[in-house]
């Protein structure tokens, strides 16, 4: 099992208190440079783009009572650079990068390739660039970017347009980043079909729209009529070193898993709320789709999300410690519900409060080799609604020397019984 780390750097009012930028960014350095020491492989950082304060003056508001800032991390490229300087070992991964805004995916691209020239100046470097991408949670950080319904057909299939969209960049993202110098259209028409859709009744509705245009309907599919069009173009810098870079993907749609394997190898991201079922699918499906220059698939290449709360302070028994565990979960989940919807479901706080794992070290031990396959690479989420930069460390401190060679001693116990 490997061991991954996760930072949302979320300012968000927790308990009345929200931190400055300042103190966020701090305590996060802080924790960095101990996920270094402690052995983590991977520092996986959230991304987000313009601010969610400001969204809430806009009608229909996608996040009206959320008070803070999701994340702070707009640029990954330049964090990495900062925490490279100031740890030994770690790698660096976004989860996710928006590749549909600030320039869409042929700025996103060049950004890439510049960041890995300098990153790779150093000879004897080979911490990597773990690139996780996507198209964002929130439309709001898209949309100012022309990335939004052009005409009515698209207002109408919005939500099939938008992964076409996605699509769309996601080849052009991958084909420059390998190297090539393509115009838009080289990338070849993208359709919808019939069953790209939930709901019959809107494939319907988008089919009499696009009816009225010859251009568009083309026998039982519509074409996508592509956002980004450009002539010829190539990507500088020419030779910057793939070899400190690993791609994966922020979306759940096989298809576009399957496209972006045609051109890189690409790993899966997954969320914590995703079933198991659809996790193993997806681990067969990609044994067949993976690029074949990246090897065989493996469980490492779909990083799972764990939000850990963790409690084991000495001077307290084994039951105070699952206890307190247990309602830092709860309390956190609390928070996050009533910042999001203004509202508490007890019922969505009992079920994410389920899906974590929280308890003492043991208890944590016991339930990771329960819900995780013993090959699987974890996202461990410490900092979930929690400002306390000195709590934070401790669990990830306890969660390296306690829980991680626990867990090994019980699966090595159950691979020999």
């Amino acid at each position: 099992m490997k061991y991954d780390i996760f930072f949302s750097i979320c300012q968000t009012e927790v308990d009345g208190y929200l931190p400055s930028e300042r103190v966020m960014w701090e305590n996060f350095f802080d924790q960095v440079k101990l996920a270094d020491q402690l052995g983590f492989g991977t520092a996986w950082l959230a991304e987000t783009h313009l601010s969610c304060q400001i969204q809430k003056e806009n009608p229909g508001a996608v996040i009206p009572h959320f008070k803070g800032e999701i994340g702070l991390n707009t640029d990954i490229l330049q964090l990495a650079h900062l925490i490279f300087a100031q740890t030994k070992n770690l790698n660096v991964g976004s989860a996710i990068r928006n590749i549909l805004c600030n320039g869409g995916p042929i700025a996103h691209a060049e950004a890439v390739k510049t960041f890995l020239t300098l990153h790779g100046l150093n000879n004897n470097e080979s911490r990597v660039l773990e690139l996780g991408f996507a198209a964002g949670r929130f439309p709001f950080s898209y949309s100012a970017y022309g990335i939004k319904p052009r005409d009515q057909l698209e207002e109408v299939a919005w939500d099939v347009i938008k992964n076409k969209v996605f699509q769309e960049a996601t080849l052009l993202f991958l084909r420059l980043l390998r190297g090539d110098c393509i115009a838009s259209h080289e990338i070849g028409p993208l359709y919808l079909r019939p069953n790209d859709f939930r709901d019959p009744v809107v494939w319907e509705k988008v089919k009499l729209l696009a009816k009225e245009d010859q251009k568009r309907w083309q026998g039982d599919q519509i074409l996508h009529l592509p956002f980004f069009v450009f002539e010829k173009v190539g990507v500088i810098p020419f030779e910057a070193p793939m070899s400190l870079l690993r791609l994966t993907i922020g979306s759940h749609d096989s298809e576009t898993q399957k496209l972006a394997n045609e051109i890189l190898p690409t790993g899966v991201f997954n969320l914590s709320i995703t079933p198991g079922e659809v996790i193993e699918e997806t681990h067969c499906r990609m044994k067949k789709d993976f690029h074949p220059s990246g090897g065989a698939w493996t469980r490492a290449h779909m990083p799972r999300t764990a939000l850990i709360f963790l409690e084991g302070s000495e001077d307290l028994s084994l039951e105070k410690q699952s206890a307190a565990a247990r309602s830092q979960a709860q309390k956190a989940w609390q928070n996050y519900w009533v910042a999001m919807e203004k509202t508490l479901d007890p019922k969505k706080v009992a079920h994410a409060v389920e899906n974590s794992i929280a308890g003492n070290p043991e208890e944590v031990a016991q339930a990771i080799v329960k819900k995780y396959h013993p090959e699987d690479r974890l996202m461990l989420w410490f900092d979930f609604n929690n400002h306390n930069n000195a709590k934070i460390k401790e669990s990830m401190k306890i969660f390296m020397e306690q829980v991680r060679p626990r867990v090994a001693q019980l699966l090595k116990e159950s691979a020999g019984s």
